[in-house]
Protein backbone atom coordinates (compact mmCIF):
# COMPACT_ATOMS: atom_id res chain seq x y z
CA UNK A 1 0.00 0.00 0.00
CA UNK A 2 2.98 2.33 0.57
CA UNK A 3 4.37 1.50 -2.54
CA UNK A 4 1.00 2.38 -4.02
CA UNK A 5 1.08 6.06 -1.93
CA UNK A 6 4.36 7.10 -3.34
CA UNK A 7 4.03 7.76 -6.94
CA UNK A 8 0.82 9.88 -5.89
CA UNK A 9 2.95 11.77 -3.17
CA UNK A 10 5.46 12.45 -5.38
CA UNK A 11 3.16 13.80 -8.25
CA UNK A 12 1.41 16.31 -5.35
CA UNK A 13 5.23 17.81 -4.15
CA UNK A 14 6.02 18.04 -8.54
CA UNK A 15 2.53 19.80 -8.70
CA UNK A 16 3.19 21.92 -5.76
CA UNK A 17 6.60 22.61 -6.89
CA UNK A 18 5.08 23.67 -10.76
CA UNK A 19 2.87 26.56 -9.25
CA UNK A 20 6.31 28.11 -7.83
CA UNK A 21 8.76 30.64 -9.19
CA UNK A 22 11.34 29.98 -6.64
CA UNK A 23 11.80 27.35 -4.11
CA UNK A 24 13.19 24.87 -1.85
CA UNK A 25 13.79 21.18 -0.89
CA UNK A 26 13.98 19.96 2.91
CA UNK A 27 15.36 17.10 3.96
CA UNK A 28 11.94 15.23 4.24
CA UNK A 29 11.06 16.29 0.44
CA UNK A 30 9.00 19.22 1.43
CA UNK A 31 8.51 21.82 -0.56
CA UNK A 32 9.37 25.03 1.28
CA UNK A 33 9.72 28.69 0.76
CA UNK A 34 7.50 28.70 -2.46
CA UNK A 35 6.86 31.95 -4.03
CA UNK A 36 4.36 31.90 -6.78
CA UNK A 37 3.90 33.07 -10.55
CA UNK A 38 2.67 36.16 -8.96
CA UNK A 39 5.42 36.68 -6.38
CA UNK A 40 3.63 36.39 -3.36
CA UNK A 41 4.79 33.75 -0.49
CA UNK A 42 3.18 30.63 -0.37
CA UNK A 43 2.75 27.33 2.28
CA UNK A 44 5.49 26.34 4.44
CA UNK A 45 8.66 28.95 5.15
CA UNK A 46 11.62 27.99 6.91
CA UNK A 47 13.82 31.12 7.69
CA UNK A 48 17.15 31.40 8.96
CA UNK A 49 18.13 35.52 9.74
CA UNK A 50 22.26 35.55 11.03
CA UNK A 51 23.23 38.04 13.78
CA UNK A 52 23.48 41.40 12.37
CA UNK A 53 24.72 44.56 14.26
CA UNK A 54 24.74 43.02 17.54
CA UNK A 55 21.20 41.88 17.08
CA UNK A 56 20.71 37.82 18.01
CA UNK A 57 19.78 35.94 14.80
CA UNK A 58 17.21 33.27 14.71
CA UNK A 59 15.29 30.97 12.74
CA UNK A 60 10.93 30.89 12.39
CA UNK A 61 9.19 28.49 10.74
CA UNK A 62 5.34 28.41 9.24
CA UNK A 63 3.23 28.91 6.74
CA UNK A 64 2.15 32.26 4.40
CA UNK A 65 -1.27 32.50 2.36
CA UNK A 66 -0.80 35.10 -0.35
CA UNK A 67 2.29 36.65 1.65
CA UNK A 68 0.61 37.05 4.88
CA UNK A 69 1.40 34.72 7.85
CA UNK A 70 -1.17 32.38 8.63
CA UNK A 71 -1.96 30.10 11.41
CA UNK A 72 1.03 29.10 13.94
CA UNK A 73 4.69 30.66 13.79
CA UNK A 74 7.27 29.29 15.75
CA UNK A 75 10.51 30.80 16.10
CA UNK A 76 13.92 29.66 17.62
CA UNK A 77 17.24 31.07 18.83
CA UNK A 78 20.42 29.74 16.32
CA UNK A 79 20.72 27.21 19.19
CA UNK A 80 17.23 25.09 18.63
CA UNK A 81 15.94 26.72 21.55
CA UNK A 82 11.98 27.84 21.38
CA UNK A 83 11.48 31.34 21.68
CA UNK A 84 8.06 32.18 20.56
CA UNK A 85 4.96 30.55 19.56
CA UNK A 86 2.72 33.36 17.49
CA UNK A 87 -0.78 32.97 16.02
CA UNK A 88 -1.49 34.84 12.77
CA UNK A 89 -4.59 35.80 10.73
CA UNK A 90 -4.75 38.29 7.49
CA UNK A 91 -0.82 38.67 8.36
CA UNK A 92 -1.53 39.83 11.74
CA UNK A 93 -1.26 38.00 15.18
CA UNK A 94 -4.60 37.05 16.28
CA UNK A 95 -4.88 34.82 19.30
CA UNK A 96 -2.55 33.98 21.87
CA UNK A 97 1.16 34.21 21.48
CA UNK A 98 3.59 32.89 23.95
CA UNK A 99 7.34 33.99 24.37
CA UNK A 100 9.98 32.33 26.19
CA UNK A 101 13.57 32.70 27.43
CA UNK A 102 16.38 29.22 28.06
CA UNK A 103 14.82 29.67 31.47
CA UNK A 104 10.89 29.01 30.91
CA UNK A 105 7.78 30.99 29.57
CA UNK A 106 8.57 34.88 29.69
CA UNK A 107 5.06 36.63 28.94
CA UNK A 108 1.96 36.29 27.01
CA UNK A 109 -0.32 38.04 25.18
CA UNK A 110 -3.82 38.07 23.32
CA UNK A 111 -4.76 39.59 20.10
CA UNK A 112 -7.69 40.29 17.82
CA UNK A 113 -6.58 40.32 13.78
CA UNK A 114 -8.53 42.97 11.55
CA UNK A 115 -9.10 42.07 8.00
CA UNK A 116 -6.83 44.06 6.06
CA UNK A 117 -9.14 43.88 2.75
CA UNK A 118 -11.83 45.50 4.55
CA UNK A 119 -12.51 49.05 5.91
CA UNK A 120 -14.39 47.83 8.58
CA UNK A 121 -14.51 44.53 10.47
CA UNK A 122 -17.06 42.54 12.36
CA UNK A 123 -15.66 41.02 15.46
CA UNK A 124 -17.45 39.05 18.49
CA UNK A 125 -16.92 39.98 21.66
CA UNK A 126 -18.48 39.10 25.36
CA UNK A 127 -21.59 40.58 26.43
CA UNK A 128 -20.50 42.68 29.74
CA UNK A 129 -23.96 41.88 31.22
CA UNK A 130 -23.80 38.37 30.67
CA UNK A 131 -20.36 35.93 29.25
CA UNK A 132 -22.65 33.58 27.70
CA UNK A 133 -23.53 36.10 25.12
CA UNK A 134 -21.88 37.94 22.63
CA UNK A 135 -22.58 41.12 20.72
CA UNK A 136 -21.07 42.01 17.35
CA UNK A 137 -18.77 44.98 17.01
CA UNK A 138 -18.34 47.06 13.94
CA UNK A 139 -15.09 48.91 13.75
CA UNK A 140 -12.69 50.87 11.45
CA UNK A 141 -9.99 48.71 10.51
CA UNK A 142 -6.14 50.21 9.62
CA UNK A 143 -4.90 46.40 8.25
CA UNK A 144 -3.57 45.77 11.80
CA UNK A 145 -3.92 43.94 15.39
CA UNK A 146 -5.41 44.85 18.55
CA UNK A 147 -4.64 43.91 22.11
CA UNK A 148 -7.45 42.15 23.22
CA UNK A 149 -7.59 40.06 26.54
CA UNK A 150 -5.35 38.62 29.10
CA UNK A 151 -1.52 39.65 29.09
CA UNK A 152 0.69 37.68 31.51
CA UNK A 153 4.15 38.21 32.61
CA UNK A 154 6.21 35.52 34.35
CA UNK A 155 8.80 34.50 36.01
CA UNK A 156 10.62 32.32 33.78
CA UNK A 157 12.70 30.05 37.11
CA UNK A 158 9.18 29.92 38.85
CA UNK A 159 6.31 29.84 36.17
CA UNK A 160 4.82 32.00 38.42
CA UNK A 161 2.35 35.10 37.83
CA UNK A 162 4.53 38.26 38.03
CA UNK A 163 1.43 40.78 36.38
CA UNK A 164 -1.11 40.24 34.49
CA UNK A 165 -3.01 43.22 32.06
CA UNK A 166 -6.58 43.26 30.62
CA UNK A 167 -7.26 44.58 27.12
CA UNK A 168 -10.68 45.57 25.65
CA UNK A 169 -10.06 46.17 21.67
CA UNK A 170 -6.62 48.12 22.30
CA UNK A 171 -7.91 49.42 25.42
CA UNK A 172 -5.93 48.52 28.65
CA UNK A 173 -8.57 48.29 31.65
CA UNK A 174 -7.97 49.86 34.61
CA UNK A 175 -8.64 48.43 38.29
CA UNK A 176 -11.52 50.15 38.73
CA UNK A 177 -12.80 49.05 34.56
CA UNK A 178 -12.12 45.62 35.89
CA UNK A 179 -14.23 45.59 39.04
CA UNK A 180 -17.43 47.41 37.51
CA UNK A 181 -16.40 45.96 34.08
CA UNK A 182 -17.80 48.93 32.11
CA UNK A 183 -15.33 48.85 29.63
CA UNK A 184 -16.83 50.48 26.54
CA UNK A 185 -15.46 49.57 22.76
CA UNK A 186 -14.05 52.18 20.10
CA UNK A 187 -17.07 51.19 17.55
CA UNK A 188 -18.57 52.73 15.48
CA UNK A 189 -21.88 50.58 15.43
CA UNK A 190 -23.05 47.39 18.07
CA UNK A 191 -25.48 45.25 16.98
CA UNK A 192 -26.63 42.98 19.80
CA UNK A 193 -27.11 39.54 19.28
CA UNK A 194 -28.67 36.97 21.76
CA UNK A 195 -26.81 33.53 20.11
CA UNK A 196 -25.15 31.77 23.42
CA UNK A 197 -22.02 30.78 23.05
CA UNK A 198 -20.47 27.73 23.87
CA UNK A 199 -17.57 27.75 26.27
CA UNK A 200 -14.62 25.60 24.56
CA UNK A 201 -12.51 24.04 26.93
CA UNK A 202 -9.15 23.84 24.24
CA UNK A 203 -9.03 27.64 24.35
CA UNK A 204 -8.54 27.88 28.34
CA UNK A 205 -5.54 29.62 29.56
CA UNK A 206 -2.05 28.28 29.34
CA UNK A 207 -1.06 26.70 32.93
CA UNK A 208 2.98 27.89 33.34
CA UNK A 209 3.98 23.87 34.34
CA UNK A 210 2.33 23.01 31.13
CA UNK A 211 3.99 25.24 29.07
CA UNK A 212 7.78 24.60 30.63
CA UNK A 213 6.96 20.88 29.73
CA UNK A 214 6.63 21.24 26.50
CA UNK A 215 9.13 23.75 26.28
CA UNK A 216 11.55 21.28 27.50
CA UNK A 217 10.32 18.16 25.57
CA UNK A 218 10.03 20.32 22.10
CA UNK A 219 13.74 23.17 23.14
CA UNK A 220 15.93 20.40 21.09
CA UNK A 221 18.36 21.36 18.43
CA UNK A 222 16.33 22.33 15.62
CA UNK A 223 18.15 22.56 12.26
CA UNK A 224 16.35 22.02 8.42
CA UNK A 225 18.44 21.39 5.82
CA UNK A 226 17.50 22.55 2.49
CA UNK A 227 18.53 22.79 -1.23
CA UNK A 228 17.70 25.51 -3.32
CA UNK A 229 15.34 25.11 -6.73
CA UNK A 230 14.16 27.02 -9.13
CA UNK A 231 11.74 26.10 -12.10
CA UNK A 232 13.12 27.63 -15.42
CA UNK A 233 10.50 29.00 -17.72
Amino acid sequence: MRLLLLPFFIFLNIASQAQCRTFRISSKGDTLNCVDMKGLKQGKWFVQMPKLRGEPGYEEEGEYRNDRKEGTWRRYNLMGDLLAMENYKWGNKNGKSVYFTIDGIEHEENWRALNPDKAYDTIDVADIKDPNKYEKVIIKTDGASLKHGTWKYYNPLTGSVINTEEYFLDKLKTAEDIATDTTSAPATKTIRNNTTVKKDSATTKIKPKEVLEFEKKNAGKKKVKVLDGSIKH
